[in-house]
């Protein structure tokens, strides 16, 4: 007997993968810096990774993880293969990552996406910003709690992914959990103590057609929250 198939984690048709251009190459200087903010990130978190029911790929994805430290956003970046990693903007705090010229540079090495979460306009969303910078080109990474829980606890999923799948129902939604990273950066620290964490990457899901919002955002934190056992 043929086992039923759950339409919400089964690939669409619209859903290939296509011929992706090259990145544009970086300012030598941030390419250095890349190079060495890699380095340290997997010195300080000594992560290991796994894939469970999905393999690295170049496709275009929207990889989404739980947060609880600054550093979130470095490592699952640094984390990732070099031919992924090239092609994917990590979603950042312009808060936090635009607040000096240094960390401006140190954001702009690891190509991330800066987000103004205080002065949100109608007419340019986030996700609308989101959508125009990736083009058919780069993969995001992004955190839909929004917001970093001290505890390890994961919070309430916020639209903007929804919102996201919505717009692009083309793009693979990758579930990652992450674990320790908050006690190698606790809240309020400037320097990481060096400690092992953990990185889980599980199956992507999709929207389904019709499903509602706040079904889809507890499936997607299910997704994620599962991965801590897996």
């Amino acid at each position: 007997m043929t086992a039923a198939i759950d339409p919400r984690t089964t690939k669409p048709e619209f859903a290939t993968k296509r011929k992706r251009p090259l990145a544009p190459l970086q300012d030598w200087r941030h390419k250095l810096a890349g190079n060495v903010i890699i380095a340290l990130a997997r010195f300080f978190s000594g992560y290991t990774v796994r894939w469970v029911d999905c393999q690295p790929d170049t496709c275009q994805r929207i990889y989404f993880a739980n947060h609880t430290s600054h550093l979130d956003a470095v490592v699952l970046w640094s984390a990732l293969p070099a031919e992924i990693r090239n092609l994917t903007r990590p979603v950042a705090a312009k808060d936090y990552w635009g607040k000096t010229p240094w960390k401006r540079f140190l954001a702009c090495s690891f190509n991330a996406m800066l987000i103004d979460r205080k002065e949100i306009k109608v007419h340019q969303s986030p996700v609308d910003l989101m959508i125009r910078e990736i083009e058919d080109i780069y993969s995001l990474i992004v955190f839909p709690e929004g917001g970093r829980a001290e505890d390890g606890t994961m919070g309430e999923f916020k639209s903007g992914i929804y919102y996201l799948a919505k717009k692009r129902p083309d793009l693979e939604l990758v579930p990652v959990y992450m674990e320790n990273l908050n006690r190698i950066l606790p809240r309020g620290e400037f320097m990481p103590v060096p400690l092992l964490s953990s990185i889980t990457v599980g199956a992507p899901i999709w929207l389904e057609a019709g499903e509602p919002k706040t079904e889809f955002l507890n499936r997607a934190r299910e997704a994620v929250r599962a991965l801590k056992e897996a």
